[in-house]
């Protein structure tokens, strides 16, 4: 009897010990994962559904992050609680009912997970929404309602965002890419986590101060491009005001010219606990980016389709890429737009299979894939490609030819089919699919490298078809994202905005001060 209570009592001793231990341990601080990204034309026909968005959910949003995989000490710092993370393709503007699908399902499962000590926002800052105002600033909105105003919400965005004072207001830390093309976009995620976590573990909690600046400048990406001047100097001057113990983080958003709101603007902000240095730093931020508002050009060459034919057909290197701009299904181009290939395969130089090789990236026909594949490679095959959705330039294309591969799979294009038509070779998708890797061409059984002509539904060339460029232009053509913004029937932005007002007077730039999420101001 005696042994057995000495037993107990040894047994309880080492609880306590255990116990005690245990809670001498800090406690790890919550955070969940939400977002949803897609940039959206309100100038193209297209509708983007909710499928669109491949959304992960739960423990699968993980693998999406390298910096959260399960040893990172990011990972292992927190107690992560992913809900959902959607990033679809650019397009058309996102069907209302897709909207409320996918943010419904998302604070159903924040809610699961209440209370919550930080969450990680990871959005792009360009969606539009049928019947919507500010798609993000509602978003996060709802989910400060629901949250509660003590969490700390970090915000991480491409730089070709939108920044209204409503997500302003509602996010605690925000940070966005500082390239483009977004070489930095997982480093600027990481960025936008690493800021969570530091300021949670710390103690320190929000940011004392929250700067916000509209800069009225509106202009594509393609002439924005960190590759070249004024866009490299201006995004080098981010980093180093970071450095400041008194600023957390500081952003340039350009902002996304192909939609129609008044937050469509380009934005400055800087978050810190330092009133003066977060002051002082966004406004010489706001003040270099208009300062350098009439140096801003297009990042290559751009001509008519045309001219740009001309050139790549007298060029003695290869390949010569042309960026067939108007229907860049990453800038949210429906990427159907038949013009460009109908001005091609109606062009005598390429009628003759022996005529000058050119790989045209590419163009949706499922019609034209069902005959492929019944008939197979090596067949001929004809049918209609192209302008289901987007047929305002050009009509469907009747397009007859040989069979060259068939691929399945794919997770955007779900089946590619190559057909030749004379000496063009022309890759048809059953759903639309950017080509930005030498590897979606080699493996449909074309060589990029060699073919004297690559023509690319894109603006800027993303860094692996840069690299393997030796000649390139931009053609100015038509489409949901046409780079000439004077074509475009803006009604809703705020005026004057540059370069649709060239003369306008300099504006306000000087910080107006957000309040603290928490705050009763």
């Amino acid at each position: 009897m005696l042994q057995s209570l000495m037993k107990l009592f040894i047994s309880f001793c080492f609880f306590l010990i255990f116990f005690n231990c245990q809670s001498d341990q800090p406690k790890k601080p919550k955070i969940a994962i939400a977002g949803l990204a897609i940039e959206s034309s309100t100038f193209s026909p297209a509708k983007t559904e909710a499928a669109a968005f491949l959304a992960r959910e739960g423990d699968a949003v993980f693998d999406y992050y390298p910096f959260l995989k399960n040893q990172t000490s990011q990972r292992k710092s927190a107690d992560w609680r992913p809900t959902l993370r959607g990033h679809a393709l650019p397009g058309g503007i996102v069907t209302r009912k897709a909207y409320d699908s996918l943010v419904g399902k998302t604070l159903n499962m924040l809610k699961k997970e209440l209370p919550l000590d930080g969450l990680f926002f990871d959005i792009h800052g360009a969606m539009s929404v049928v019947g919507l105002e500010d798609p993000e600033g509602d978003f996060i909105e709802k989910i400060r309602a629901l949250v509660g105003t003590k969490t700390l919400i970090s915000t991480s965005m491409d730089l070709h965002g939108n920044v209204s004072k409503r997500l302003a207001e509602h996010t605690d830390l925000i940070t966005c890419y500082r390239m483009a093309p977004h070489e930095d976009a997982l480093e600027s995620k990481q960025r936008a986590v690493d800021n969570l976590l530091s300021r949670l573990i710390s103690g320190k909690g929000k940011p004392k101060y929250k700067a916000w600046i509209p800069v009225p400048i509106l202009l594509p990406g393609e002439k924005t491009s960190t590759r070249i001047e004024p866009g490299k100097s201006l995004y080098a001057k981010v980093n180093p005001l970071t450095l400041d113990e008194g600023v957390i983080d500081a952003a340039i958003w350009v902002g996304y010219p192909w939609a129609d709101e008044p937050r469509n603007h380009g934005v400055v902000m800087v978050t810190g606990d330092q009133k003066e240095a977060v002051k002082s730093s966004a406004e010489y931020l706001a003040k270099s980016f208009w300062d350098v508002r009439d140096e801003f050009v297009f990042v290559a060459p751009t001509a008519t389709l045309e001219k740009s034919l001309s050139l790549a057909l007298k060029s003695k290197v290869k390949p010569y890429i042309i960026s067939d701009m108007g229907d860049n299904p990453t800038a949210g181009g429906a990427g159907d737009v038949t013009w460009t290939l109908n001005k091609i395969l109606n062009k005598k130089e390429f009628k003759n299979v022996n005529g000058p090789s050119l790989i045209y990236a590419s163009i949706p026909g499922p019609k034209l894939i069902e005959k492929a594949i019944k008939s197979g490679v090596g067949s001929r095959v004809e049918g209609y490609v192209g302008a289901e959705v987007d047929s305002r330039y050009s009509p469907p294309i009747l397009l007859s030819g040989i069979v060259k591969s068939i691929k399945y799979g794919d997770i955007h294009a779900k089946t590619e089919v190559v057909v030749q038509s004379g000496s063009v070779n022309v890759i048809v998708t059953k759903k639309r699919k950017p080509y930005h890797y030498e590897k979606d061409f080699t493996d449909l059984n074309l060589n990029p490298r060699e073919s004297d002509i690559v023509v690319v539904k894109i603006g800027y060339l993303v860094p692996e078809l840069y690299n393997i460029r030796a000649d390139w232009i931009m053609a100015l053509t038509p489409g949901g994202v046409d780079q000439n913004l004077e074509r475009l029937d803006y009604k809703r932005i705020k005026r004057p905005m540059y370069p649709k007002d060239i003369d306008m007077e300099t504006p306000d730039l000087s910080a107006r001060f957000v309040p603290l999420s928490d705050s009763d101001d």
